[in-house]
Parts: C-alpha cells; sequence; structure tokens
C-alpha cells in the first residue's frame, strides 16, 4: 500500500522535472526549458529541505537534472510498451536502484528506490525509474502523455481511476474547456 503512496508523491515530481527541463511551450506561453543552476534550484526548491539542500550540493546537479529529464521524457512518451519497458529498466540498472526501508518521522517504515550513484541526482534517478515501473505495472503503459491543450508540451503521469486525465495542470484543462465551447458556439 506504501509503494502506491511513494508513486503519487513522485508523480508529480517526475512529471515537473521533465516540464521544467525539456518544455518549450507550457500553459500557452512560449517558455525557456531550465538548465544549470536555474533548474537544480527550482527543481530543489520541490523537494523540500533535506533533500532540495542535498541537491544543491551536489557541483554538477543542474546537468545531471537536464540529463535526467530527458532520459525521463523518452520514457514517457516512448511510441510502444516495450520500448518504454526498456528505457525505464535500462534507467533502473543504470541508477543502480535499490530498495530500502525508511522510517519517517510519525509514519511507519516504507519502501524507498533511491539510486546508489552518490550523489541526490542519481538517488533521485533511481527513484523516478523505479516510480515509472511501478506505475506501468499497476496501472499500465498508456498513464503517460503530452498535454492536450493547445500550444502546451507539458507531459503528465495520469493516476485517475478511469483514465481519464488528458491535460497537464487545471489551467490547461480550462483553457481547452473554454476554446471548446468558443468554437461550438461559432458553428
Amino acid at each position: 500500500m506504501e509503494i502506491a503512496c511513494n508513486v503519487t508523491r513522485q508523480a508529480p515530481l517526475i512529471a515537473e522535472l521533465v516540464n521544467l527541463a525539456t518544455a518549450h511551450w507550457r500553459g500557452g506561453a512560449s517558455v525557456r526549458p531550465l538548465a544549470g543552476e536555474d533548474l537544480a534550484t527550482t527543481f530543489a526548491a520541490q523537494l523540500g529541505d533535506r533533500a532540495g539542500a542535498a541537491l544543491r550540493a551536489v557541483a554538477d546537479a543542474g546537468r545531471r537534472l537536464t540529463d535526467l529529464a530527458a532520459e525521463l521524457r523518452q520514457a514517457l512518451l516512448a511510441e510502444h510498451p516495450a520500448d518504454q519497458a526498456s528505457r525505464i529498466n535500462s534507467m533502473i540498472g543504470r541508477y543502480g536502484a535499490q530498495p530500502y526501508l525508511v522510517e519517517d518521522v510519525g509514519q511507519p517504515f516504507h519502501l524507498h528506490f533511491h539510486g546508489s550513484g552518490g550523489t541526490q541526482a542519481e538517488a533521485l534517478g533511481g527513484e523516478f525509474a523505479t516510480a515509472l515501473a511501478l506505475i506501468v505495472d499497476g496501472y499500465g503503459p498508456d498513464r503517460f502523455g503530452v498535454c492536450g491543450a493547445h500550444q502546451c508540451e507539458a507531459v503528465y503521469i495520469d493516476l485517475t481511476r478511469n483514465a481519464s486525465r488528458r491535460y497537464c495542470s487545471a489551467a490547461c484543462t480550462a483553457r481547452a474547456k473554454t476554446a471548446a465551447y468558443r468554437g461550438r458556439r461559432r458553428t
């Protein structure tokens, strides 16, 4: 049961990293993908105090995160399930994802899958690759996509019960619904 909870915590972080580092259009606006120190600082803020500080302490965290984001995007958007599985398995092996039990304050022991590469960036690589594998196992390989809104390249990870997600955010959902409504009114 806790594994599912870890996946629900990891999925938004995976999508956010990929979107920060790879998307040129988000929410209808042109954006510059982040890289280097900008990416490391922005993403570290998403992780919380301890993990964020550990990531900021990695000398080339921005480059490592950029590489990880590119790998994740390729795995998320692979055309065939076999290609997707191959990419995810390759990441699990490269980052050395190994399970271990952790007891957080106020919570029972639960599994983590940090990579064994030595830095927080590799730890995230192992954790994120394993989370993708668990999503494919538990939900199926078709739970990843690119936002369906006009001028948005952001990815999403769909953990809904009925596999109904098509947009990266509530804002893009609203933009798409408004555009569809206006299109119907014109005809």
